[in-house]
């Protein structure tokens, strides 16, 4: 998926911290079938919103984590068909008047831990620090070109032996910490 601009449907939304934190809860390649355990150990972190990385599948997925908190949600390679969602989510984390944080989240941007040139140029154009994206299956924290990278591996059908994870975004003024946690067993998984 190419990610000029001008062809990309895009949206930017704006999130607040509440008591001086933000919870989300990030995932990613659910297929149409998420984990049995996904949104009970989701629902036990109390996120205050869920980002959907792309490739649903069923849309009733996302009505399914609705019940947990709030999704904000990014059209996968297969979901063509559901226009009402963007390729591209920009997402400002504010702090009162204070922007902390720029998160953009696409469905593809990696090529193994290394960033895409679309995905690079993607986010300087949204002044972003943080890609969030899916597509792989693979969990990964990382960093490249200056621009930290999650993603939050996958809640779907297991592929080959991959691990099945949700990602946990923890913003407050001082920082932003990111994990993954295992889908069977609800612990924080690393590899």
């Amino acid at each position: 998926m190419a990610h000029a601009l001008a062809a990309v449907r895009a949206r930017r939304d704006t999130l607040n911290l509440e008591n001086g934190s933000l919870r989300l809860a990030v995932v990613a390649d659910t297929h149409s079938r998420p984990h049995p355990q996904a949104h009970a150990h989701i629902a036990a972190l109390a996120p205050r919103h869920i980002l959907h990385g792309g490739d649903i599948g069923d849309l009733a997925v996302l009505d399914g984590l609705a019940r947990v908190a709030p999704v904000l949600a990014v059209r996968g390679n297969i979901d063509a068909k559901t226009p009402a969602l963007p390729d591209v989510l920009t997402l400002d984390i504010r702090d009162g008047e204070t922007t902390l944080l720029t998160i953009v989240m696409t469905h593809i941007a990696v090529n193994g831990p290394k960033l895409r040139a679309d995905a690079v140029r993607l986010a300087k154009a949204e002044g972003a620090s943080l890609i969030v994206c899916g597509h792989s299956h693979v969990p990964f924290i990382g960093r490249d070109r200056g621009i930290a990278v999650f993603n939050p591996g996958s809640i779907g059908p297991r592929r080959f032996s991959l691990p099945i994870v949700f990602g946990v975004i923890d913003i407050t003024p001082g920082g932003v910490t990111m994990r993954h946690v295992d889908c069977e067993t609800g612990a924080t998984w690393t590899p």
